[in-house]
């Protein structure tokens, strides 16, 4: 079953269980979904569903440390728990000793050299750790691996 199907049987089951908060989410998931196939005119496959979740869970963050700053602590509290809601459908998070190992393979594999090999390494390294890693993280790692 696609991510994209799962989802949608995850509403369905929401509606039914009348979970109000995970429901609302989920739909809105699923509406920036459709809006990006919309804009695109295309069919998403999973890897570009996962970047669009991973874009809907950084977004709950921010807007969560944006309301604890201003100080509404309740609000902040929805957003965690829309985007623990959206976490349940990544993939489980590689270890960053899993993720060295990776780069260090992708770095022999496209034969970088230096840093300005950083753009080809990060290509591939996204590709292969799409929703596997946080990639604000696996750049500084890719630079480490790089400026050896």
């Amino acid at each position: 079953m696609s991510l994209k199907a799962q989802i949608l049987e995850d509403i369905k089951l929401a509606m039914k269980a009348r979970e109000q908060a995970k429901l609302t989410t989920l739909r809105m998931l699923s509406a920036a979904i459709k809006q990006k196939e919309v804009d695109e005119r295309v069919e998403l496959d999973d890897a570009a569903v996962l970047a669009i979740i991973e874009k809907q869970i950084k977004q709950r963050n921010e807007a969560a440390i944006q309301f604890e700053q201003g100080g509404r602590p309740e609000s902040a509290e929805a957003e965690k728990a829309e985007a623990g809601v959206l976490a349940a459908y990544l993939p489980a998070q590689l270890s960053e000793a899993e993720v060295v190992v990776e780069i260090q393979a992708i770095v022999q594999a496209v034969g970088a050299t230096g840093p300005q090999d950083m753009g080809k390494v990060m290509g591939a390294v996204k590709a292969k750790l799409a929703g596997k890693a946080d990639m604000s993280k696996v750049s500084g790692l890719v630079k480490a691996a790089l400026s050896k």
